[in-house]
């Protein structure tokens, strides 16, 4: 398996003998396995998921080609494996590995050296498989669909938590296993909190209504931002909306391999701030996502990783301002070999809740 072979390539480089996994999102995606508890082991010759009863036929399952060990607790069974392969050096996830958990490995194998390390998986994870990519495709297929769906049922007097509710029930029907994350559904001054939470407020006429959301599906997550406006829009609703719209179109047209993503958030944080407001666009302009919403690499003023075919971020420029409202325009965006594609379908042209 070409992700094992990498991790190993690691392992000789750093001189150590086994790659110890902690992160089930990492777990996951090296072995397939989708239970909720195990580690990974990876030795120049082994390659063991060592868990409990409960998921001992799940890891049968999922996982061919793979060592099972059954586990009363963690220590005992690493103590077996560190004693059978002679280990003499482990590094492990730092990240992922919590303060006891070190301070117990570290009374308990005392002889063998413990490195903390960070990305070897997540670097892997950057570059999604076609599989991979099919999967990101069908959930945001999954968004379009829920979106146009749900557009007819808004109107004045809903309140943010009803459309967040209906939004995940579509997706739930149309196929998804859940939510990428809690959706945002914030009118009128909360659509100027970036991350606000949907509450009781009740959608009223002037209001800018943000509805950023995604969707699971086979464990991949995707992701979009719509702003719409409730009743006619007046110049300042116009003047905002087309602002971050230029924004996103032009920075989304720049995507594509070789270009790094301090550039891309450059040419729309230029535009934005030229206009006067730079100010009210605090955030990145985007980030990747796979089997987590936010994934390396992202695009921001400070991230210079170069965009390779298979990547997948998202483009998503907002304009929030206090006590009036925000808008942002977020699409999901494949990096190809010749440039990119874009996943999500839905319009951008202002909608109008009359």
């Amino acid at each position: 398996m070409e992700r094992i072979a990498r991790i190993r390539e690691r392992l000789q480089a750093e001189g150590a003998d086994v790659f110890l996994i902690s992160s089930p999102v990492n777990r996951r995606y090296l072995t397939g396995f989708t239970g909720s508890a195990g580690l990974v082991w990876v030795s120049r010759t082994k390659q063991a998921i060592l868990t409990d009863f409960r998921y001992l036929e799940q890891v049968k399952a999922e996982c061919p080609g793979w060592e099972l060990v059954r586990i009363e607790n963690y220590i005992d069974a690493l103590d077996e494996l560190i004693k059978g392969e002679n280990v003499s050096s482990i590094v492990f996830e730092e990240e992922h590995v919590t303060v006891k958990q070190l301070r117990d490995w570290q009374e308990r194998f005392s002889s063998v050296e413990l490195k903390g390390r960070s990305g070897w998986v997540e670097q892997l994870r950057m570059r999604k498989t076609p599989e991979e990519i099919e999967n990101i495709r069908k959930a945001a297929q999954i968004g379009d669909e829920a979106f146009a769906e749900l557009l007819p049922k808004i109107k004045s007097g809903i309140s943010e938590r009803e459309v967040a509710l209906e939004l995940e029930f579509l997706m739930r029907k149309k196929g998804a296993s859940g939510v990428s994350f809690a959706p945002i559904i914030a009118s009128g001054p909360q659509s100027a909190l970036p991350h606000a939470r949907p509450g009781d407020r009740i959608f009223s006429w002037g209001d800018f209504v943000v509805l950023d959301f995604g969707c699971v599906f086979n464990g991949y997550c995707s992701d979009m931002t719509r702003t719409i406006v409730i009743g006619e829009p007046e110049e300042k609703h116009l003047l905002i909306y087309d602002l971050v719209l230029k924004a996103q179109l032009e920075a989304l047209q720049a995507v594509g391999p070789g270009k790094t993503g301090s550039e891309i958030d450059a040419i729309a944080r230029d535009i934005i701030t030229e206009a006067g407001y730079g100010d009210y666009f605090g955030h990145g302009l985007g980030h990747s996502l796979g089997l987590e919403i936010h994934e390396s690499p992202r695009l921001s003023k400070i991230d210079n990783t170069v965009l390779e075919p298979g990547m997948v971020v998202t483009v998503e420029p907002g304009v929030y301002l206090p006590g009036f409202g925000g808008v942002r325009i977020e699409d999901l965006v494949l990096v190809t070999e010749d440039g990119h594609e874009v996943l999500t379908s839905t319009f951008k042209e202002l909608y109008v809740v009359k």
